[in-house]
């Protein structure tokens, strides 16, 4: 497969992994909204949740977002990849319209247009590209290190807070989680290219680091929804999301970043992306003042 060809199937299941996951979060925000705040952070909360056809139905998506970003990173670096999911807040508040058989207002979709337009911007002039294919195995231990740290200090902060404040910060905790699951996930597959790549994927510890901080991105997703409205998570999910994958991009895998004067332009690029997510987060929809009717049951 040329470069070319890579990097279309790369920005492609991009594209597919935000729009699964957009699906997926309305579908477990419906079902996580029906939990009391005493089950967070308590296997009770899965359990409750285990017995709503809606959350089974966000996980399917979960799953097939999860093989598009395989097929994603597996053909594309980090960097170009994991900004991509910043339209999947744009995504969900469509998705979310749809469900909630609620039209998204005028300046809503002035938001969809900054945040699409500011992701264009910025990946044409940061033009991330290059690095290598996995990470040198002590190069993950600071890194790993780092990620515990910090996102300990977000559960903790998010845990003393209430509201639209805990659900951004258990939304940032769950960026994180993400972010390394990609990194991690990238790394992994890579030896799917190498002899016996089926035998050496499995035998690596890459794979189950995955699958472990995969769940717990999940879980900590699911606090994230069931403490306040699909705006004050989501936000900081995707943003967060993106912005850490770049910094595991270039600090793991050696990836780079247009910089110099093309910084100016970037800023740009990003203070769209925010302008967007703030005026999207003035919706009713987003807000959660949406009447509960629903197509999906």
């Amino acid at each position: 497969m040329n470069t070319q060809n890579g990097a279309v199937i790369s920005v492609l299941f991009a594209v597919l992994t935000a729009i699964s996951n957009g699906s997926a979060s309305v579908l477990q925000r419906r079902a996580a909204a029906t939990v009391p705040d005493s089950d967070a952070l308590h296997l009770s909360l899965i359990r409750h949740l285990l017995t709503k056809k809606v959350w089974l139905a966000g996980i399917c998506m979960v799953i097939v977002a999860a093989v598009c970003q395989a097929v994603a990173l597996a053909t594309g670096p980090i960097a170009v990849v994991q900004p991509i999911f910043v339209i999947e807040l744009p995504s969900t508040l469509l998705i979310a319209g749809y469900v909630f058989r609620s039209r998204l207002p005028r300046t809503a979709w002035y938001g969809v247009a900054a945040v699409t337009f500011g992701l264009a911007l910025g990946m044409a002039c940061a033009a991330p590209g290059g690095g290598s294919e996995t990470v040198p195995g002590l190069d993950w231990i600071p890194a790993l290190i780092g990620t515990v740290l910090f996102e300990a200090v977000l559960i903790v902060l998010a845990q003393r807070a209430r509201g639209n404040p805990r659900a951004a910060l258990f939304g940032l905790a769950a960026a994180c989680s993400y972010a390394l699951t990609a990194a991690l996930m990238k790394d992994a597959v890579a030896r799917l290219g190498d002899g016996d790549g089926i035998v050496k994927l499995f035998e690596s510890w890459q794979l189950y680091g995955t699958a472990v901080a995969g769940v717990g991105a999940l879980f900590l997703l699911q606090n994230a929804l069931q403490a306040g409205s699909l705006v004050a998570s989501q936000p900081m999910l995707t943003l967060g999301d993106a912005l850490i994958s770049i910094t595991y991009g270039v600090t793991l895998f050696g990836e780079t970043l247009r910089t110099g004067w093309w910084l100016l332009p970037q800023l740009i690029a990003l203070g769209l992306i925010a302008a967007g997510c703030v005026e999207l987060a003035r919706s009713p929809l987003a807000s959660g003042s949406t009447p509960p009717k629903a197509r999906v049951m």
